[in-house]
């Protein structure tokens, strides 16, 4: 697969409760209407590639939480009882991030990353969220053409992107546009709070990684007395959704860069590139220069200039396969390109290990589902969006200038732009609700910015920050990690660190850059 044309899934609670008729403070300590909150799931397992202790069940909910009377949706949830009695605490949901990740699989996936002590308070709980998978999932029938998410801004090309934008969201109108006002991070919210209940826990407690650090926050805005032991790993900043998270990539990427020619200009006895900063920067324009006059080819695959500013700069976090990536690029430019595909180093995973789904299923979803759920959700969560396509077009042309690697591409059009107006407001994040933030120093798709404006509107929480951590998502369960230890505390015991931590990784614990867009 090309670098640079890689869909996006990204690293968002309705009114605040799960009864409109209440005021917030109400809502906030009511049961779920008590039609949802009854359900007896019939649980069974879930496939026969799996043990037979990890289970599945399909719950309903409302479509829209304001009409509970109304239209009703399938949520699919899984379980794994990994809990002992006498030594329960309660439950523990995860989500992977997204928006448009599948959660289902997530309790097998994650059950020997949690210790012994920790797994045994806990029954392991997967869902995928509404629209997701095997949860009434949405599409808007796009071609592979259309949903390709890297639109670099070049002038003669500016008015076909609006031509995109808008065709991404007519199509979604008419395919899906009876759920799609629905289909939030606030509502999202509200469904796992009917999960709770329909699991019959008082509480909560929760690991969200990337977007699910969001969908975790507006849980505990909304359900505040709900909210148990919850972790967000790798956070997304509640003040930037959702057009200030794609544009953090660009303002973000440009400290990693340089400090990856630094770093490479020390070994460029082993890379070639340049030994000062200044000629590997060079050497890398250089290169995207050569690629804009004529496609570089690479293993039968040719990359353009915007073809590697796009793919390369998530890896640009991670120095090392950064420059590996670079002087394979160098090589194939002068005619010796590898007899594999693709520059992109072997070692670099396309998507984090946790995004598999609960083992093979006959009913697969839409094969635009993940992209259709990530616009629904960014468009759709918040108002914020500039609807003149000019505002896009200035906005990239500033920010190509400011930062090179990626401004063009983070502030050009989205079809957020002929999106139809939210349901409802977005979630304000800003409490005192103690919970953990865990957050890498360089992490690509939560940039450190982003990190660090969650911790700051959660003032109850504490945060696990690995300095020199590289990759999205920090959490997993390497014994050795300062950060897991910390995370496995909080969990074991509801605890909180007195104060905020500072790690360091693990030696020899090399970064593993996500190359797909995504929160």
């Amino acid at each position: 697969m090309r670098i640079g044309r890689l869909a996006p899934l990204l690293a968002v609670g309705v009114t605040a409760t799960l009864v409109p008729a209440l005021a917030p403070a109400q809502a906030s300590a009511a049961e779920p209407l008590g039609r949802f909150a009854g359900q007896k799931p019939a649980w069974h397992r879930c496939d026969a590639s799996q043990p037979a202790a990890f289970q599945c069940a399909t719950i309903k909910v409302p479509l829209d939480y304001a009409r509970p009377g109304g239209k009703t949706i399938k949520l699919a949830i899984s379980r794994l009882k990994t809990s002992v009695p006498g030594k329960r605490h309660g439950v523990l949901l995860f989500n992977p991030g997204g928006p448009g990740g599948e959660g289902l699989g997530m309790p097998a996936d994650m059950k020997d990353a949690l210790p012994k002590k920790v797994r045994e308070q806990y029954d392991l709980i997967g869902f995928d969220p509404r629209g997701v998978g095997r949860s009434t999932p949405v599409t808007c029938g796009l071609t592979d053409a259309e949903q390709n998410f890297a639109h670099p801004y070049k002038p003669e090309t500016f008015d076909r992107d609006v031509k995109w934008a808008r065709t991404v969201a007519d199509k979604c109108r008419t395919r899906s546009g009876d759920k799609l006002p629905y289909i939030t991070t606030r509502n999202t919210a509200r469904d796992m709070d009917v999960i709770r209940a329909v699991l019959g826990e008082k509480k909560l407690s929760y690991l969200g990684y990337s977007y699910g650090t969001y969908l975790g926050a507006v849980y505990a805005q909304m359900f505040p007395q709900r909210t148990d032991r919850f972790v967000l790993d790798s956070s997304v900043d509640p003040a930037r959704i959702w057009r200030g998270m794609i544009q953090v990539w660009a303002s973000g990427t440009e400290p990693a860069f340089t400090r990856w020619t630094k770093w490479t200009a020390q070994h460029h006895r082993t890379y070639k590139l340049g030994t000062t900063p200044a000629q590997v920067r060079k050497t890398f324009w250089d290169l995207v220069a050569r690629a804009d006059r004529t496609p570089i080819d690479d293993g039968g695959e040719k990359y353009t200039g915007d073809d590697i500013r796009s793919g390369l700069r998530p890896v640009f976090f991670s120095p090392k396969y950064a420059a590996e990536a670079v002087a394979e690029l160098k090589k194939a430019a002068a005619g010796h390109g590898s007899s594999r595909h693709g520059l992109l180093p072997s070692g670099i995973r396309q998507a984090p290990r946790w995004a598999a789904a609960a083992g093979s299923r006959a009913a697969q979803p839409p094969a635009d589902n993940g992209n259709a759920v990530f616009w629904t959700v960014v468009c759709g969560d918040t108002a914020a969006w500039p609807h003149d396509p000019e505002q896009y077009r200035r906005d990239a042309i500033r920010d190509k200038a400011k930062y090179p690697l990626y401004g063009d591409f983070a502030s050009n059009i989205t079809p957020c732009a002929f999106w139809n107006a939210p349901a409802e407001p977005a979630t304000k994040v800003g409490n005192k609700v103690r919970l953990m933030t865990v957050q890498n120093q360089w992490d690509s798709q939560t940039p450190l910015a982003s990190g660090l404006g969650m911790h700051r509107a959660l003032k109850g929480s504490r945060m696990v920050y690995v300095k020199g951590g590289e990759g999205h998502g920090v959490y997993s369960g390497d014994p050795r990690a300062c950060a897991d230890r910390a995370v496995n505390a909080y969990l074991g015991t509801g605890r909180l660190p007195a104060r905020d931590v500072t790690c360091t990784p693990p030696a020899g614990r090399g970064a593993r850059p996500s190359l797909v867009p995504r929160f």
